[in-house]
């Protein structure tokens, strides 16, 4: 299994490759999203170097603004948002402090979330505000999974994202048919062909099983999915806007949450 330590020379080489190639297409879009990756990276990497302490802080941080996201898109309300907050941000804390309580913060968290509208008396948007809730709980709240990762959770971050860059450009230089009406301009050879350079990444980086081969082949492309679904159904094109090039943060974790949920479930 390779170290955080093992893994500097390969995101730095990457990002360095990758710096020459954006540049070579001098296309604006792309460098603004090399520099983006130029400053997040080195940040998650001394996340994790640090080890649970780090990544619990990282992920809390992500976890707040994910959850600002993810309220915008499904409208729900600032006390709604303010409870799931604390829901995630308990969880991450947990599994930090006290790993063996995860579930029991986990119910807790629920019974907050279904608590508000219950009694705010909301008969009219109750149930639509507990479902996203709860669906932000189950969603979100799999951040906690990283803080104990150590360095596989770097390297699942890290499969996934090369997985998706190639399907993006496989996808749009082969084309063929589509993945799902879900998204429309994700196709089939591009989701194999990212699948493919995520297993190629695993096993350069000494961490292909059969566990994480199913997390990021089948379920970074679910996740992706899932988020377009959300997406679709809030008629919006990206999670947020303030992440240069990208969206928001939400549209570059889609992909790893639900791999991180499919690991954590196989383990």
């Amino acid at each position: 299994m390779t170290t955080v330590a093992g893994l500097v020379p390969y995101l730095g080489g990457a990002l360095a490759v990758g710096g020459v190639t954006v540049a070579a297409t001098r296309r604006r879009e792309l460098m603004v999203r090399w520099c983006v990756w130029a400053l997040g990276v080195p940040l998650v990497t001394a996340a994790f170097w640090l080890g649970p302490p780090g990544i619990a802080v990282l992920v809390a941080v992500v976890g707040v603004v994910a959850v600002a996201e993810f309220g915008g898109l499904l409208l729900l309300g600032p006390v709604d948002r303010a409870v799931l907050d604390a829901a995630i941000v308990g969880l991450v804390l947990t599994a930090w402090l006290a790993p063996g309580e995860v579930l029991r913060v986990a119910a807790a968290g629920a019974l907050a979330i279904a608590g508000v509208p219950l009694l705010s008396g909301d008969a009219e948007h109750g149930l639509r505000r507990l479902g996203a809730g709860l669906l932000g709980l189950v969603w979100l709240g799999t951040l906690a999974g990283l803080v104990s990762s150590g360095a596989l959770g770097l390297v699942l971050f890290v499969a996934v994202s090369i997985a998706d860059i190639v399907a993006y450009a496989a996808g749009r230089r082969i084309g063929g048919p589509r993945l799902s009406r879900l998204s429309p301009a994700k196709r089939w050879s591009g989701t194999l062909a990212g699948a493919a350079a995520g297993l190629l990444t695993l096993a350069v980086l000494s961490s292909l099983t059969w566990q994480t081969a199913v997390a990021v082949a089948v379920g970074g492309p679910l996740g992706d999915l899932l988020e377009s679904m959300i997406k679709r159904g809030a008629g919006a094109k990206d999670a947020g806007r303030w992440l240069p090039g990208s969206g928001g943060i939400l549209d570059r974790i889609d992909s790893l949450l639900v791999a991180l949920a499919v690991l954590l479930v196989l383990k």
